[in-house]
């Protein structure tokens, strides 16, 4: 499968400058308007004039919003300054500010599927629904190897929204939920597969929300075309961290991605170009 990232934005979708500046994005009703059009793979007009915050939230969104384009697998986590993503008691409630929440909301609604790992599926108990900004609710996956997800977990809900689990045992589900069974490669499922799968049942691009181990998977194989990390300004000073991945020696071996930084308000985004870096 073809998972390689579009070129450049076109005319329509200014970039908003270098990628080392910093852009206050701002949404408005018809930049959001013509990011859903853009999801559907319509052609929306975008005000003649657009301020630079409007400007900013369209390159921001679009690449993501764009069907133009092969598959997009995109990442997100939010944390604190200091890396962390919940206490070590596992409260993650208010790590991201309202700000940093309505961007993933925003991100739900452009992608086809939300993907989240069996662990974070039973100790958050997400809905992984678009709440905050109008939009459709994407088909909503987890992976799940061994089949521990019970059939009443809250994303399991009944919501009209797809509901697809993704196993290696053949365990039956309840009626509506979509079965997907791969085997194992070692302890997890490989992600390839995982994605090819989902690509073969019209879901071509995906949020990998959660949790770190599951992204630092699909990071690892190379599947993520961009990294969204929204930092909420507050220290917690201890707990699990958003993304663990195998240690490099030396800082000259570090990733260092194309990046944009985007102020949302309440958290600073940084939008990662994986695909470039």
């Amino acid at each position: 499968m073809n998972r390689a990232p579009p070129g450049p934005l076109n005319d329509a979708h200014p970039a908003p400058g270098p990628l080392s500046d910093f852009h206050r994005a701002e949404m408005t009703t018809a930049v959001w308007t013509h990011l859903l059009a853009l999801r559907q793979g319509e052609i929306a007009p975008l005000p003649p004039t657009l301020g630079p915050g409007e400007a900013a939230a369209v390159a921001l969104y679009a690449p993501i919003a764009r069907r133009d384009h092969d598959a997009r697998i995109l990442g997100q986590i939010g944390q604190s300054l200091d890396g962390r993503v919940a206490t070590e008691a596992g409260d993650a409630r208010d790590v991201s500010g309202p700000d940093g929440l309505a961007h993933l909301h925003r991100l739900r609604a452009l992608v086809d599927a939300v993907l989240i790992g069996v662990r974070t599926a039973l100790l958050d108990a997400p809905r992984l629904t678009v709440r905050m900004c109008p939009g459709p609710n994407p088909a909503r996956v987890i992976i799940d190897p061994s089949g521990r997800l019970p059939d009443a977990a809250r994303v399991l809900a009944e919501d009209g929204a797809r509901r697809i689990v993704i196993q290696a045992v053949p365990r039956p589900r309840a009626a509506g939920v979509e079965v997907i069974t791969v085997p194992r490669q070692g302890d997890w499922i490989a992600p390839d597969r995982i994605l090819d799968a989902l690509a073969e049942r019209g879901l071509r691009s995906a949020l990998v929300e959660g949790g770190g181990i599951t992204l630092a998977q699909f990071l690892e194989a190379g599947l993520l075309s961009r990294l969204h990390v929204a930092v909420s300004p507050l220290i917690i000073g201890a707990g699990p961290q958003g993304l663990t991945t195998p240690p490099v020696a030396l800082l000259s071996e570090a990733r260092r991605p194309p990046t944009r930084v985007f102020g949302l308000g309440s958290d600073v985004l940084f939008d990662c170009d994986l695909a470039a870096g």
